[in-house]
């Protein structure tokens, strides 16, 4: 359609819009029409009912849990941008409530016998380990596509995500979920998004942006929170680290497993133990710490992709802003000289020189 079609300036507007969020969302972006299409629709459905938060509060019309958790992201934000020195544009000064429990469901593939994920190739931001849909169901027939193909899947809501600075991101309902450190850290997370990003490194990106939210974090409960919820902050974030530490343990024994010269059957029923192993290991951990709930238990190897995605280089970054005296601007322009490197490989080892701090 163009503007000669009849299409008034309004509506042409919008179609211009709608393309150019086709091509920019990392999360929902695919080289067929169809997808493309589905895409821009559900992200122009999202930012169709951004609405300013102040106005909101002011008008006193929310729910009283929205109205309080609205008030911290406004809290939060003035922090991240005046602390942090995060990017302060025009992201995360309105809110959308999208009447579902997440955003985007992403899908995550593996083979069956390695480690390596499926990636999806995208005409902006790259190949990525994910593909993402605004529909659950579509989101599990995409998955149901690669299983025919032999592949481990796994579908994930995503409670966020960011264009990159490219639009007026704005807080949504999934995201109020979460506790108050939840929430805060999911919008440190998105915010380091729109400081740089690599194309076709979702493993830099994403645990670039997760140690952003942990320093942040830290920060953020030292000058905010009381010293109980502090410590119960830092409960949380070291059982994380745990949890993930087993998984990522699990990932090595695998990808031993895989590499092997073995028999395939072989490899499938050592697979299997492996498996059942980190679960029984789950278990413990969680036995130990006296929880009533804990993360699920990776069953395949597509299910071990996010946390190597969202994890796997946080202890790099963290040990990079040790090395730079917990000094942020130092941490920020390090790490955005790394990601200037022209591969994965050169960031990778730059990351892998940086000193352990001594104890």
């Amino acid at each position: 359609m163009s503007p000669e079609s009849g299409a008034t300036p309004r509506r042409w507007r919008r179609w211009v819009a709608l393309a150019a969020v086709a091509l920019v969302l990392s999360a929902t972006v695919s080289l067929n029409g169809c997808y493309y299409l589905r895409a821009a629709s559900g992200q122009w459905s999202v930012l169709n009912k951004r609405e300013d938060i102040d106005q909101l509060l002011e008008a006193g019309t929310l729910e009283p849990a929205v109205a309080e958790q609205l008030e911290l992201v406004r809290d939060a934000r003035a922090f991240a941008v005046g602390e942090l020195a995060l990017p302060d544009n025009g992201s995360y000064l309105t809110y959308a409530d999208i009447g579902r429990p997440y955003v985007v469901w992403n899908v995550f593939a593996a083979p069956e016998l390695a480690l390596e994920p499926y990636r999806w190739c995208f005409p902006i931001v790259g190949c990525v380990a994910y593909r993402g849909h605004f529909a659950e169901e579509r989101a599990h027939r995409d998955a149901a596509r690669l299983e025919k193909k032999g592949y481990d899947t796994y579908v994930g809501g995503v409670p966020a995500y960011s264009t990159l600075g490219r639009f007026r991101d704005p807080v949504l309902s999934t995201m109020l979920g979460a506790d108050s450190v939840g929430l805060v850290a999911t919008l440190f997370h998105e915010l380091a998004h729109q400081q740089f990003y690599v194309k076709g490194d979702a493993e830099f990106n994403e645990s670039y942006a997760t140690a952003v939210a942990d320093i942040g974090l830290a920060r953020w409960a030292d000058a905010r929170v009381p010293a109980e919820a502090v410590a119960a902050y830092r409960r949380r974030r070291a059982l994380r680290d745990d949890f993930n530490a087993l998984a990522l343990a699990t990932r090595e024994r695998l990808a031993t497993v895989y590499q092997s010269e073995q028999p395939e059957a072989e490899k499938r029923a050592l697979k299997a133990q492996v498996f059942a192993e980190l679960s029984d290991a789950y278990a413990t951990l969680a036995t130990e710490r006296n929880l009533t709930g804990t993360p699920r238990s990776p069953a395949n190897n597509a299910m071990l992709v996010p946390i190597a995605t969202y994890y796997a280089l946080v202890p790099a970054f963290m040990r990079l802003y040790e090395d730079c005296g917990r000094d942020l601007t130092c941490f920020y322009e390090r790490s955005a000289a790394i990601a200037a490197l022209p591969d994965r490989e050169s960031r990778r080892a730059a990351l892998a020189d940086v000193a352990v701090p001594a104890p």
